[in-house]
């Protein structure tokens, strides 16, 4: 074998890894046994750490690896059997090459794909003092239906009156408490007026 062959091997590698992951993330292919977790880490589960709102990442993942050793074995072949360097030069220009690669890899994965990934706040979920409008009225004792805006996204909850009392349609209210997923409201005027 020669060192043309090695380079050539580790390129063809590194491109077929890189392929294999790339379909089973694009057709959701779960590979047997093990060879799913070898060669699909894009769920975040080998990129990023655990559970906290710590989102940097390791440089040394699955995908930055195998598009280092392509880019390896690429340069390597191409300039042992183009110029037939020697073996130092060679190694060097493989490995500075795949450095190259891997850390646009990494910058792909870091801030393109994982870049939105944001860990949940609780902040996210409350919405005590939410300011909403009546959507469907509330009756005496009844449910009725609240429109609000959340994160820049317009939700909907069901919504009883803390009084008891009817809320017509249109008006604007607080959510005070959101128990067992029904916010319960006071209208908007009554707690701007104290």
């Amino acid at each position: 074998m020669t060192f043309a062959d090695f380079y050539l091997i580790c390129f063809i590698v590194g491109c077929a890894l890189s392929v294999l992951s790339l379909l089973c993330g694009a057709f959701h292919l779960n590979l047997p046994g093990g060879l799913h977790h070898f060669v699909h880490c894009g769920g975040g589960h080998d990129f990023s750490h655990h559970g906290g709102s710590d989102s940097r990442s390791s440089r040394f993942n699955l995908p930055t690896i195998m598009v280092f050793l392509a880019w390896f074995g690429g340069a390597g072949y191409l300039v042992t059997s183009l110029y037939g360097l020697g073996f130092i030069i060679v190694l060097g220009i493989a490995c500075f090459s795949g450095l190259i690669g891997g850390s646009i890899a990494f910058w792909f994965l870091a801030k393109v794909l994982m870049g939105r990934d944001l860990a949940m706040k609780e902040s996210d979920y409350r919405m005590t003092g939410m300011l909403a409008t009546v959507n469907s009225p509330i009756r005496k004792g009844r449910i009725g239906e609240i429109v609000y805006s959340h994160g820049g996204a317009r939700k909907v909850s069901g919504a009883r009156s803390e009084e008891g009392e009817e809320i017509d349609r249109g008006e604007e209210v607080v959510v005070i408490r959101f128990e067992k997923g029904i916010a319960f409201v006071r209208r908007w005027a009554e707690i701007e007026s104290r």
